[in-house]
């Protein structure tokens, strides 16, 4: 009878977790790349967020509740052109890698949320409860993002300011934790896979199925194959063939100028195409010197420009560079009443309905580089509705949304004056 009894173990027993594969140096070798890992993740988040230049305009901004968190926020440079796209590109690709080692760490420390008694001191009570924030910040922040990332937007509220927040919530949780775990980390590190003893070893362990240096081989493995479906999304040429994954990741949709991909349809976002219609659609440009309205051909007939950039979006996917046609907005400027070299912020309007983004704020620097397109035209042909016609806004280093569609009026200003 005490032998059965013997063998019924739960959770909180040291017994009841057998695999020879959990130990400290299995967990410090995941938790050394995480650091790492979750590290470029945070900081490519936060430049994410600077670089819809939330302090710009509150049409931009998110989260207007930030406050102190808010504190790095910087003017969102245009050069290189390719910034966002190499930025955002990390964090998602990154981020799609890491899940592999982010399951296997959290398995390998399981044990852990068990164990008896739940606070043993002052410094282990810290630790648990950074555990739990950090398991539980984690899981929301990886889980969110990727959703995102395949365009499945089933969240509870906006997915900017619930990742943004939690991402403060978890990161401040895994410092901290950091801080606790590190020293131990390098120790075991040190003592080396063939004399690891201690915590989170079984106590009776199982046989053995395969080795840790096997089962980090797995984990790598996993990661690699991530990486291989999913990096080609911000590539161009064959390699975005490699990424079934990633959404716009796969082969170019369809053919002809028109043939990049695109993330809403005019339909989506309850376009009228009565609206885009040439004898209907009008500009409208305000500014000092008054409102002025252009049609699309009188548009066509300004000094037109040039410009070879992608569109990369927050879900990590980018085109490769398009060749845009169009006038640029600091000549629209001028016609709006700003004198030569004064170059003002501009808020864009769209005819979109549906949607975030119907409006967005560009700052001055944006307005003032030569690339920076009010674009007619695309690969040397008229955009299609689906690419914003009759006219879209292109700049560059800036996220998609803010490359506004189906433009209807743009107003000239200092932003920043107008919301004080």
């Amino acid at each position: 009878m005490s032998r059965k009894c013997d063998t019924v173990v739960s959770p909180t027993s040291p017994a009841f977790w057998r695999s020879p594969v959990r130990g400290p140096w299995f967990t410090s070798v995941l938790g050394l790349v995480l650091l790492f890992g979750i590290t470029v993740l945070f900081v490519t988040g936060l430049l994410s967020y600077a670089a819809y230049n939330p302090g710009l305009s509150p049409v931009n901004d998110k989260t207007p509740d930030k406050g102190l968190l808010g504190f790095y926020l910087f003017g969102w440079p245009t050069r290189p052109y390719w910034l966002y796209r190499l930025t955002q590109g990390v964090h998602v690709t990154l981020g799609i890698t890491l899940i592999p080692v982010l399951l296997a760490k959290l398995w390998s420390v399981v044990p852990k949320l068990f164990a008896l008694p739940p606070v043993r001191s002052l410094a282990h009570a810290l630790e648990r409860i950074s555990l739990l924030m950090l398991v539980g910040g984690v899981l929301f922040e990886f889980v969110t993002g990727a959703l995102n990332v395949q365009l499945e937007y089933v969240f509870p509220g906006s997915f900017y300011p619930l990742h943004f927040y939690g991402a403060w919530v978890f990161f401040a949780a895994f410092a901290l934790h950091v801080v606790l775990r590190a020293p131990a980390a390098v120790r075991n590190l040190r003592r080396g896979a063939l004399r690891d003893n201690g915590e989170l070893v079984a106590t009776r362990p199982a046989a053995p199925t395969v080795s840790r240096r096997g089962a980090l081989g797995v984990v790598g493995g996993a990661s690699a194959l991530l990486f291989g479906t999913t990096a080609g999304r911000g590539f161009d040429g064959p390699l975005r063939r490699t990424a079934p994954l990633a959404p716009h990741g796969w082969a170019e949709p369809g053919s002809g100028p028109a043939g990049f991909q695109i993330n809403k349809t005019a339909a989506s976002r309850g376009i009228d195409p009565r609206e885009t219609a040439e004898e209907a659609w009008r500009l409208v440009l305000d500014g000092p010197g008054g409102t002025v309205r252009f049609s699309r051909p009188e548009l066509l007939r300004l000094p037109q420009h040039t410009a070879a950039l992608p569109i990369a979006c927050v879900e990590g996917w980018s085109t490769s560079d398009q060749t845009w046609r169009g006038v640029r907005l600091r000549d629209l400027a001028e016609l709006a009443g700003f004198g030569a070299g004064a170059v003002p912020d501009v808020l864009v309007e769209s005819l979109q309905r549906r949607g975030a983004f119907r409006r967005a704020a560009l700052s001055a620097a944006q307005v003032r580089d030569p690339r920076s397109l009010l674009a007619l035209e695309v690969n040397g042909a008229a955009l299609t509705p689906d690419h914003g016609y009759p006219a879209r806004i292109i700049v560059p280093a800036a996220p998609g949304v803010l490359n506004t569609k189906w433009v209807a009026r743009l107003t000239f200003g200092d932003l920043r004056e107008a919301v004080r």
